[in-house]
């Protein structure tokens, strides 16, 4: 088969990977001349712990047995298989993650309640005080910034793939093919449209209104720490924006901080193969987004991340905003929909993307009879 996609970041990326798996040809066609949207915007981790159960924790872990395989193939990838803590101090985010550890799918997680001092074992970088946390062994970590590069790069040893950067896609013509802004139409067997946050323009005229909202965060990387981060962490604010623990378990007995709660934050935190910390995040759901970021959410987040440490945080080196695109339907990790005979619109993993993109493509190939 010939298969066009639409959209270089990582969820059409896979796409373009199980193609080529499956032996066919991939043209991938991406309106910048590198994508630059969540797929490079984001953490670099892939996050099974917080997963609703079901299907949404299947894609995950199926997806993180994907990284890892290709991992092993493109070294470039940075795949990190480092687990996650989440540490907590009070007792009702205690009582909390009691709770996520006696899961009946916890093993499959890798959910292990850990004393303050088998966390330290597990990460010695964490010498804050706290009482206990959640370890989740199966969580991993990729390097986003040059994760696509890296698969682009052994896509185009296949032979079978064609990378054309710095054209946008206006229309579908005929049943497979699409015409992109310079004039040039493109077939083949197979369309997938893989726009990320751009929903206006064609993703709009082919596929109407969809359940995808965009969401907007902040986040920031700092110089090298001087040690090592063995694990990602997050803070027990994530237990209100994860469903695997519960919707609402701290709301009524335990407040966020005003800052925290008005930017709807949590703290994640995952080192980088430089040494540098990634850190966020906020979450903004009302468009349009305001265009500046604020230093209110980052400060907090430094005053957490310092707490957990027990030390001051490197020097801040970089600050910025992504956006993605979120599907609102809860029974789905991510919008599927035909929108022609032939053409597919995949789109609003949400900050499901980089965890779920292979198993996302997976089944759209298996759907597809690819």
């Amino acid at each position: 088969m010939r298969v066009i996609v639409v959209g270089a970041g990582v969820v059409g990326t896979m796409h373009a990977w199980h193609a080529v798996e499956r032996g066919h040809e991939v043209v991938h066609i991406e309106r910048e001349t590198e994508a630059r949207g969540a797929s490079l915007r984001n953490f670099g981790q892939i996050w099974v712990s917080g997963r609703a159960g079901g299907e949404e924790l299947e894609t995950a872990l199926r997806a993180r047995e994907l990284w890892e395989g290709i991992g092993a193939r493109v070294p470039g990838l940075g795949f990190r298989p480092i687990g996650s803590l989440t540490p907590v101090r009070t007792d009702l985010e205690l009582a909390v993650a009691e709770a996520a550890a006696a899961r009946p799918d916890a093993a499959a997680r890798g959910f292990e309640l850990v004393s303050a001092d088998r966390a330290r074992a597990l990460n010695p970088a964490l010498r804050g005080d706290f009482r206990a946390a959640l370890w989740c062994e199966r969580d991993a970590a990729v390097e986003p910034r040059t994760a696509q590069l890296a698969l682009r790069a052994a896509l185009l040893a296949s032979g079978r793939y064609t990378f054309l950067p710095g054209r946008e896609v206006r229309d579908l013509v005929g049943e497979r093919g699409v015409r992109d802004d310079h004039g040039e139409t493109h077939t083949g067997d197979a369309v997938v449209l893989c726009t990320g946050a751009w929903l206006g323009g064609l993703v709009r005229e082919v596929a109407g209104d969809i359940p995808v909202r965009r969401v907007r965060l902040q986040m920031m990387q700092t110089g090298p720490l001087g040690e090592a981060l063995t694990t990602s962490v997050a803070d027990a604010d994530s237990f209100r924006y994860y469903p695997a623990y519960g919707s609402g378990a701290l709301e009524s007995g335990q407040p966020q901080e005003p800052v925290a709660a008005a930017h709807r934050m949590q703290l994640l935190m995952v080192q980088r193969l430089d040494g540098g910390l990634t850190i966020g995040d906020t979450h903004e759901y009302e468009h349009p987004f305001a265009f500046d970021t604020l230093e209110d959410p980052y400060e907090h987040l430094t005053r957490v991340v310092e707490a957990l440490l027990g030390r001051p945080l490197p020097p801040v080196r970089r600050r910025w905003a992504g956006v993605y695109a979120q599907c609102t339907d809860t029974t789905r990790v991510v919008h599927r929909q035909q929108v022609r005979e032939g053409a597919w619109l995949v789109t609003g993993p949400g900050g499901r993307g980089m965890t779920c993109s292979p198993a996302i493509a997976e089944t759209t190939a298996n759907e597809l009879n690819w």
